[in-house]
């Protein structure tokens, strides 16, 4: 089965897997889908991912990380930048989500990373998700 958007395909089965309390969730995998769920690891939002080889295709497990009360530690994910309509944004540009509180993920020529992290080293780029 194709898909027109992946990247919006497993920000949408991180959400649901959470609504539901799920421990983990497969997606198939592809180098921005790792970069993006690296990112979401090291910045604390998921607790551990994984790429299994099943059968010719490489899935992504990600295991998903919730607080002692067994709330998520993703309160939630909007995808921005889609295939009909990119955005792009500049150094000067670069949003603060939530008050600096939440993420913002941008795709960049430099690799995915951070809004925090893209202003730092002074690049622009595809702005993908915000994370909270």
């Amino acid at each position: 089965m194709s898909n027109t958007d992946p990247i919006a395909d497993v920000l949408t089965r991180i959400r649901n897997a959470q609504t539901v309390r799920r421990e983990w969730i497969s997606a198939p995998s592809s180098k921005i889908k790792k970069a993006i769920v690296d990112l979401l690891k090291t910045e604390g939002y998921i607790a551990d991912y994984q790429v299994v080889q099943e059968g010719v295709r490489e899935v992504l497990r990600i295991r998903l990380r919730y607080t002692d009360k067994n709330q998520p530690h993703i309160g939630g994910l909007r995808r921005i930048s889609k295939p009909g309509l990119k955005v792009y944004v500049d150094r000067k540009e670069l949003p603060r989500f939530y008050g600096g509180r939440g993420t913002s993920v941008l795709s960049t020529s430099q690799g995915v990373m951070t809004g925090r992290e893209a202003w730092r080293r002074g690049i622009g780029g595809e702005l993908l998700c915000y994370v909270w």
